[in-house]
């Protein structure tokens, strides 16, 4: 990883033009179906969101690229599902990934509507349940009603963690900006990327197992 992220670092750090372009389409294609089950939109998110303390980046563009390529990802595969509803998950491409489309149904079922703000930040089934929210008859008005507060809360939830661990370590390790901070980012990108994952796991186990305890009181 790190041998990917760090020229990426180096060079978009003197062009922040493409630094912004470069979350903006990260963002987009994570959303994308298949595409974004292999792209590593999170960790460039949180690798590039570590340029912000040291002033090569602004925070509010860094997050709105982000929201803007996550609402144009997510819109663009559930108005693809919507209009060719439930036959587009037994297409090509999706009939290549027949494990992770089942998946996505089972969470869309269980989840109903609350599945499109949860599945935002449990990979890699969020690249497929926008499609499958349309696919499945999720009207427009509900779909953008979740989707948009879940982009907005999942942006600052991949940004701030690589501003707050890069300002931790100029705080307290003293370790200067321009100088080998490539090799530390890759590091706490990944930790991020845990802890973001592992909520999200942990806050969906919890209201599905609460779920399943009140009906079992209720029977």
């Amino acid at each position: 990883m790190t041998s990917f992220l760090d020229p990426l670092i180096s060079f978009v750090s003197v062009h922040a033009w493409l630094a912004y372009l470069t979350l903006f389409l990260a963002a987009l294609l994570e959303a994308v179906p298949v595409v974004g089950s292999v792209i590593p939109g999170s960790t460039i998110i949180l690798a590039l969101s570590a340029l912000i303390p040291g002033g090569e980046l602004k925070l509010q563009w860094v997050l709105l690229a982000a929201a803007v390529g996550a609402v144009i990802g997510d819109g663009s595969a559930y108005w693809i599902g919507h209009r060719q509803q439930r036959g587009i998950l037994n297409t090509w491409p999706l009939t290549r990934y027949p494990r992770v489309v089942e998946e996505s149904e089972t969470f869309f079922h269980r989840f109903g509507t609350w599945a499109v703000f949860f599945a935002r930040f449990v990979p890699p089934i969020r690249a497929f349940v926008p499609i499958t929210a349309g696919a499945l008859g999720m009207t427009p008005a509900k779909f953008y009603a979740v989707n948009i507060p879940a982009i907005l809360v999942w942006a600052p939830a991949h940004v701030l963690p690589g501003v707050l661990a890069v300002s931790a370590l100029h705080e307290y390790a003293g370790l200067p900006h321009h100088e080998h901070i490539g090799k530390h980012i890759w590091m706490f990108s990944v930790i991020g990327v845990a802890i973001v994952v592992g909520l999200a796991i942990w806050t969906i186990r919890r209201r599905h197992g609460g779920g399943v305890a009140a009906a079992k009181a209720r029977g």
